[in-house]
């Protein structure tokens, strides 16, 4: 049970316990149930709850408003409930681009295991590391067994990777697991079937793509390959089983469903995912591989360098999932990682951009949030420096950059590899011991950090300077610089929030809503759109996306946390007649679109669009001030916020 525990069997007990509940959903800020029976429910005694704003009941739903926490609400609730895990509705997601939505599958897949990847990781290479420095021998029984945890995730990772790629595509998870599990059944694996003797022949004799073929599938030649500890193969496959499951699902009669369409699934599936897709996946690798090794062999310094380069860019918009599979195909098909590694340079360069940034600022709040940060980073996580510090201050990002790229040239050049997954930050440097203890690769992680680290510290000691306080108020259309506000005693700085749509401006309190109305989610207004278009009110990153797409948090530059929430009770559309065009974690530009939504459509289905924008932090601010527009274009100033 998690940190609202307590509140959730409160929550459970007062809708009419368990058996009342036939169902449970939410949305951004509230818990949504369907209920056998509302009488049931005490109205008066959830709202007066600590941690509960009210109690609504619309559009069959009894709706208990939680707040910006209700996605922590919930999952403590699922367990009481007989759920456990959120229910994942197949198409929901980003609906941008091709390459977007291949991003958001990635993390989506891979973000449930990180955690404990990481641990198993650092196991297994402080057990190296033991090793190494004589403390035990690799015969001993404890080795033995500190090996198994350290291995035992990353041997059978086609299981966990089955299930999570499940829940991601709408596919059974147990229907996951169970191809994870067949894909690193021993017999099949390309290792056993050579055991057995000679190859019967060879397909693409002469090329990358030479394969040996020991068996086949009635005729079908089935290639040899190992999937125990692989990544891409099993992702394709059970893409590919969500499809027939959903073809099985509209066609099987009700009755027989339950165990006819993952018969069918399976049946149809795992001969298309050896004979095809897990060959083609592989081969899609060694082609990756086969490109990324020409431009090492050309210059190992330069290819590190552009990975050092880049790497904060591809964190900043969220890309950088996209290249795990790479990383982890690496260590499992080689034995090390030479080609990605490069970025762990990137990582002690915003650590040291921020510690030197901590002995520059004279700005209290800055220096407050730089020393955590900067502990953080050593540890490996760099987001909250670099959404937090680095990119509101714009010049640090590009001193971490080209002090990332210096970096990972050096790494580059001295061929520098990581021999085990896991772990982040200093936790990494027991998996860059050579696998036969020699401390070389070690050595050359150290100085690479030191060089890094260095670089940009003193790049940053230099180079940046301490911005004049920006002027952030306003009369008669001109900036008062900070030495008039002073003098005049005018302490206020204004933030202002543009309108995010087009349409006719509404009092909040006017709205349907009760919740919303009420004030208690934040202060803000409420527009009437016109169009069917949303576009950032200002520059920030998106802080939440539903994925219904209904609803969208951004956090400002300034720090403001704004919610646009398109239409009323919209999250029982499921998405359907939304698309969206950013994804969470995405830096936005003020005027950047981030969803669309089919105006005409959404009224068909009769809900009402009224879209309030609120301030969710409203307490951060002294004021929140509404326009007096009756009518507004995206981009004019619809909140004015007092600090």
């Amino acid at each position: 049970m998690g940190k609202y525990g307590k509140l959730a069997e409160e929550i459970v007990s007062n809708v009419g316990g368990r058996d009342n509940i036939i169902s449970l959903t939410h949305c951004i800020t509230r818990l949504r149930f369907k209920l056998k029976d509302e009488t049931k429910a005490k109205d008066e005694v959830i709202k007066n709850m600590d941690g509960v704003v009210t109690v609504m009941k619309s559009g069959g739903q009894y709706q208990v408003v939680i707040g910006n926490h209700v996605p922590e609400v919930y999952a403590d609730v699922m367990p009481l409930i007989g759920g456990g895990e959120e229910r994942v509705e197949p198409g929901d997601g980003p609906r941008g681009s091709l390459f977007n939505r291949a991003i958001d599958a990635i993390s989506g897949i891979f973000q449930p295991i990180l955690g404990i990847m990481a641990a198993c990781g650092m196991v297994k290479g402080l057990n190296a590391l033991f090793v190494a420095i004589g403390l035990y021998t690799d015969a001993c029984g404890g080795y033995l067994l500190l090996n198994a945890i350290g291995d035992g995730l990353f041997h059978f990772l086609p299981l966990f990777l089955g299930y999570t790629a499940a829940k991601k595509f709408g596919l059974k998870p147990m229907v996951g697991l169970v191809i994870g599990a067949i894909m690193c059944y021993p017999a099949v694996q390309g290792s056993a079937l050579a055991a057995e003797g000679a190859p019967m022949y060879t397909l693409f004799a002469g090329t990358m793509f030479e394969s040996a073929v020991y068996t086949d599938f009635f005729g079908l030649p089935l290639i040899a390959m190992d999937y125990t500890g692989t990544v891409i193969p099993v992702i394709f496959v059970v893409y590919f089983a969500s499809k027939c499951e959903k073809i099985f699902s509209r066609w099987i009669p009700d009755l027989v469903k339950f165990f006819f369409v993952p018969m069918l699934t399976l049946f149809v599936a795992i001969p298309v995912g050896f004979l095809l897709i897990g060959p083609v996946a592989v081969f899609g690798s060694t082609i990756i591989a086969n490109a990324v090794m020409t431009v090492r062999s050309f210059s190992p310094m330069m290819a590190g360098a552009i990975v050092g380069l880049t790497w904060q860019i591809l964190v900043i918009f969220g890309l950088h999932w996209g290249f795990i599979p790479v990383y982890i195909n690496n260590i499992m098909t080689n034995g090390y990682d030479n080609v990605m590694m490069p970025f762990f340079a990137c990582t002690f360069a915003t650590s040291a951009v921020v510690l030197a940034i901590f002995f520059k600022t004279k700005n209290r709040q800055i220096k407050e949030m730089a020393l955590p940060n900067f502990i953080s980073g050593i540890f490996g996580v760099t987001e909250p420096a670099i959404y937090g510090i680095l990119l509101p201050l714009k010049k640090p990002v590009v001193i971490s950059c080209i002090a990332g790229g210096i970096g990972g040239g050096f790494y580059g050049a001295f061929n520098f590899r990581k021999f085990m997954m896991g772990g982040m930050g200093i936790f990494e440097f027991p998996a860059m011991i050579e696998p036969d203890g020699g401390m070389g690769n070690l050595l050359v992680a150290v100085f690479g950090v030191a060089l890094t680290m260095v670089i940009a510290f003193g790049a940053t000691m230099i180079f940046y300077h301490e911005p004049e306080e920006a002027a952030s108020q306003e009369k008669d259309g001109s900036k008062v610089k900070p030495e008039e506000k002073k003098a005049s005693g005018a302490m206020l700085e204004k933030v202002e929030i543009a309108s995010p749509m087009s349409g006719k401006v509404m009092k909040l309190e006017t709205i349907r809503d009760e919740a919303f109305a009420s004030g208690v989610l934040g202060k803000g207004a409420a527009l009437l759109p016109q169009s069917g278009e949303v576009y950032a009110p200002a520059n920030g990153v998106v802080s939440a996306l539903f994925p219904t797409l209904h609803a969208i948090g951004l956090t400002t530059d300034e720090g403001a946390e704004v919610l646009i929430h398109i239409g009323l009770d919209t999250v029982q559309l499921k998405g359907e007649g939304f698309e969206a065009f950013v994804s969470q974690g995405d830096r936005v530009e003020k005027g950047q679109i981030m969803i669309r939504f089919d105006k005409e459509f959404i009224e068909s289905k009769g809900y009402c669009l009224e879209t309030p924008v609120l301030i969710t932090n409203t307490d951060s601010f002294l004021d929140v001030v509404e326009t007096l527009k009756e009518e507004i274009s995206p981009g004019e100033n619809l909140l004015s916020l007092l600090m």
